[in-house]
């Protein structure tokens, strides 16, 4: 019934840039094979395959020599620079530059906790085993988990070259856009879309976990703390840090009733919109949100 957490899963640890930097790097994957049957059909391509001067084995499987400059050479200095938390020399190397070219180191700490996500999922060894370059585009093969502590899996990583260098397609065409057209306030509007998201789910978790603990206790419902304690949802809930919103259960009537709120924990900057969650009187429960001026919807 619940959700396991996850950077990917669990929408509580979804982290902004998490969600753009990485998942969306390393998610256009198809599989290794795929890929290197591509590259031997293609006469611009480095692949690891038996017989090419440029295959390298190791302990941690095939991979390729990487040239200077080539489109492999930027995908390693990315995710070197994401694990070394060098975040803003990272983002540089892709199309989501404009987003934060105007942010200064102040506004940068801002996604702190986000950025920190991002350095604790890349791999520390980032294994590249193929290489396609077409003109002015390029695809890298590389070993990349689809989540932090997953197993890594071959996933293609889609680049383009711009004045002579190559970056990596981190957004797509419509979100590119997007960014050119905020600069800076993207990020910070983004991150309101994905809290304000992550506080609607997680109140239906807090819905759906109260449910299953009623259904055990003759038809009270519990604390925070024992819904934690069950399991039944994420202890983020108690912390505004990773999530942006300040979250209450409220029990009523000795347990028999009960609602709960979530409240940006700094308004027009983790969120606009204030949730509540109220049972009904067939059991289920409905989550209403509004922007309430960073206020609960009710106290």
């Amino acid at each position: 019934m619940f959700e396991p957490k996850g950077v990917t899963k669990a929408l509580s640890q979804i982290s902004v840039l998490a969600l753009l930097l990485f998942n969306t790097v390393a998610g256009a994957g198809c599989s290794a094979a795929a890929s290197e049957t591509a590259n031997a059909a293609t006469p611009h391509a480095t692949t690891a395959a038996n017989g090419n001067p440029s295959y390298v084995e190791t302990s941690t499987g095939p991979r390729i020599e990487i040239e200077p400059g080539s489109p492999a050479e930027t995908v390693k200095a990315f995710y070197e620079r994401l694990k070394e938390k060098r975040y803003r020399e990272a983002i540089h190397l892709t199309n989501l530059k404009p987003a934060i070219e105007g942010l200064t180191d102040d506004e940068l700490r801002d996604f702190a906790v986000d950025l920190e996500d991002i350095a604790k999922a890349v791999p520390g060894d980032v294994r590249i085993n193929g290489e396609i370059i077409s003109g002015e585009s390029a695809t890298v093969t590389a070993a990349l988990p689809e989540e932090a502590g997953a197993e890594p899996q071959m996933q293609e990583i889609r680049l383009r070259k711009v004045n002579g260098y190559w970056q990596i397609l981190a957004a797509d065409e419509l979100t590119e856009a997007r960014i050119k057209k905020e600069g800076k306030n993207y990020f910070y509007e983004l991150r309101i879309d994905v809290r304000q998201d992550e506080a609607k789910k997680m109140l239906e978790r807090v819905s759906k976990a109260q449910l299953a603990y009623s259904l055990q206790n003759n038809g009270t419902f519990a604390e925070v703390g024992k819904l934690i304690e069950l399991g039944y949802i994420p202890d983020d809930i108690l912390s505004s840090d990773s999530t942006g919103y300040v979250y209450r259960i409220a029990l009523i009537d000795s347990g028999k009733s009960y609602f709960a709120t979530a409240t940006p924990a700094a308004y027009g900057k983790t969120g606009r919109n204030s949730y509540l969650l109220e049972p009904s009187s067939g059991g289920l429960s409905k989550v209403t949100g509004r922007d309430n001026s960073g206020k609960p919807l009710r106290e």
